[in-house]
C-alpha cells in the first residue's frame, strides 16, 4: 500500500510540477512583453522607455513619452524540446514506448498597454499582459508518460501604474499587478505497478495483468496581487539609467484531481479518488538595471542586467482539501541573472534596425531536472526593426532564436512505478513578435 500512495502522490505531483511550465525565458517567466523589445532581446528594457509597454519593464518610463499611447503587441513561441533516450527504464510492468516527439507546442502570447497624461507631470497606464506560462505535450505513449504528458499553463496579469516626474533628469513610477492563474495537466497512472505493490500477483491478475494504466487529469487556479516599481534617471541628453522592481506574488492554488480508467479492485483506494487539492506557490520576484546611451544620429546602445529570485521555489507540497499529504518534491531553484545588450540603427525617421544578445541563466540543477521543466542556460540572438508609418502609428517586429544548451535528465522514480527517464534534450527556441503603436 506504501508503494502504492508513493506511487500516486508523484504522479499527481509531477503533474502539478507544470505549473512551473516550459517557456521561451529560463525556468518558466515570459519577457515576451514587447515587440519593440524583442529586437534587442530586451536589452535596456527599463530604460529604453521608447513606447507605452514601458508599463511592464519600468512605470517611471511612461513620464518620457511625448502623447497618449495605445499599444497592442502579439507573439509567436515555438519552442522545440526532444528527447532522446540514453538509457532509459520503463515503468513497471508497462511497454516502454517511444522518446515522445516534439514536446513544445506552439503558442499566441497576446498583450496591450495605454498610457494616458493626467497633468504635464503625471501619467496614468494600464497594461495587460501574461508573465507566466505556456504549453508541452508529449505523445502519450512515450517512455516518460508515468512523469509527464500534456501540461499547459496560462497567466493573465492587468498592471494600473502612475508616473511621475519629479525633475527634469529623475523620473518614478508604480504600480499594482492583479493576477490570474490556471492550469490544465495530466499523466500516465501505472495501476498495474499499483497492484502487484499491493496485492502481489493475484491482485495484478484481477486488474488485467500488466499494461493497465489511466490518466491522472488536474486543473487548479487562483488570484493574487502583486506590485511594480522604478526610476528613470536622466544622465545627460543622449543617456538615461533605469532600475524597475516586480514583485513576488503568492498563490494557493486550488482544484481537483480526477483519475480515468481505475479497476475495479482499486476503486476504494484512498489515493485514487477524485477530489480537491490546494498547492501553494510563489511567482519570484525581479530586479532589472537598464542603461541606454543614444552614440550618434544613426545608433543607440543599450544594456541590461535582471536578476531573478527562483530561489522562492525550494519545494511543492501538494494537498488533499482534508490536509493529508499527496507529496512534497523538491525543487531547490537558484536565483538566477539574464544579462543582455543590444543597438539600434536608424536609417532614416521612418526606419529603425535593431538587433540583440542576451544569456539566461536556468534555475534548474542537473540533479533536479524534470520532464515537466527541462530547463537550461539560454543564448538569446536578436533582429528586429521599426517602421514609423505616421505621426501617429508606428510598427514594430522582431525576431529571436534561443540556443538552450545541451540538457540531460536523470528522473529515478522506479520505486514509484513511473520508471528511470534517462538520456538528454535537444532544444530550442523560436519567437516571432509584432506590435502596434497608436499615438494621440
Amino acid at each position: 500500500m506504501m508503494f502504492k500512495q508513493k506511487m500516486l502522490g508523484l504522479s499527481v505531483a509531477s503533474a502539478l510540477l507544470v505549473l512551473s511550465g516550459n517557456v521561451a525565458a529560463s525556468g518558466f517567466a515570459l519577457i515576451e512583453q514587447s515587440g519593440s523589445g524583442l529586437g534587442n532581446a530586451f536589452a535596456g528594457g527599463a530604460a529604453s522607455a521608447e513606447d507605452a509597454s514601458t508599463i511592464f519593464f519600468n512605470p517611471a518610463g511612461m513620464s518620457r513619452l511625448s502623447s497618449n499611447q495605445v499599444a497592442v503587441v502579439g507573439s509567436l513561441i515555438q519552442p522545440s524540446m526532444k528527447f532522446n533516450n540514453t538509457g532509459s527504464t520503463g515503468a513497471a510492468l508497462q511497454t516502454p514506448g517511444g522518446n515522445g516527439g516534439d514536446a513544445g507546442s506552439l503558442a499566441f502570447l497576446p498583450n496591450a498597454y495605454l498610457v494616458m497624461e493626467i497633468n504635464p507631470k503625471l501619467r496614468f497606464g494600464l497594461g495587460i499582459n501574461s508573465p507566466f506560462g505556456l504549453q508541452t505535450q508529449y505523445d502519450a505513449n512515450w517512455i516518460g508518460r508515468f512523469q509527464a504528458v500534456n501540461s499547459k499553463i496560462q497567466t493573465i496579469n492587468v498592471n494600473p501604474a502612475l508616473s511621475y516626474q519629479v525633475t527634469d533628469a529623475l523620473s518614478l513610477g508604480a504600480g499594482l499587478n492583479y493576477q490570474q492563474i490556471t492550469g490544465d495537466l495530466s499523466s500516465a497512472v501505472n495501476y498495474s505497478a499499483a497492484a502487484f505493490a499491493a496485492g502481489g500477483g493475484g491482485l495484478l491478475t484481477a486488474v488485467g495483468g500488466p499494461n493497465v494504466a489511466g490518466i491522472s487529469s488536474i486543473s487548479g487556479s487562483d488570484a493574487a496581487w502583486g506590485y511594480n516599481f522604478g526610476g528613470l534617471l536622466k544622465l545627460s541628453d543622449a543617456t538615461r539609467i533605469g532600475a524597475a522592481y516586480r514583485s513576488k506574488i503568492k498563490y494557493n492554488m486550488t482544484g481537483t484531481v480526477s483519475f480515468s480508467g481505475v479497476p475495479a479492485p482499486l476503486a476504494g483506494a484512498p489515493t485514487l479518488q477524485n477530489g480537491a487539492i490546494t498547492l501553494p506557490i510563489t511567482m519570484p520576484d525581479t530586479f532589472s538595471l537598464s542603461g541606454f546611451h543614444q552614440l550618434n544620429d544613426k545608433w543607440d546602445l543599450m544594456t541590461d542586467a535582471t536578476w531573478t529570485g527562483w530561489s522562492v521555489l525550494q519545494q511543492l507540497q501538494i494537498n488533499r482539501a482534508t490536509g493529508a499529504n499527496v507529496q512534497t518534491v523538491p525543487e531547490n531553484w537558484k536565483n538566477t541573472w539574464r544579462v543582455s545588450a543590444g543597438a539600434n540603427y536608424h536609417y532614416n525617421e521612418q526606419w529603425t534596425a535593431r538587433t540583440g544578445i542576451a544569456l539566461d541563466q536556468t534555475p534548474v540543477s542537473d540533479a533536479y531536472r524534470t520532464a515537466r521543466i527541462p530547463d537550461n542556460n539560454r543564448t538569446w540572438l536578436s533582429v528586429g526593426g521599426q517602421y514609423k508609418a505616421s505621426k501617429t502609428s508606428t510598427f514594430d517586429f522582431g525576431y529571436a532564436h534561443l540556443f538552450v544548451g545541451n540538457t540531460t535528465i536523470s528522473q529515478n522514480q522506479a520505486l514509484a512505478g513511473a520508471g528511470f527517464l534517462l538520456g538528454t534534450y535537444n532544444s530550442s527556441v523560436d519567437i516571432v513578435s509584432a506590435q502596434y503603436t497608436y499615438s494621440f
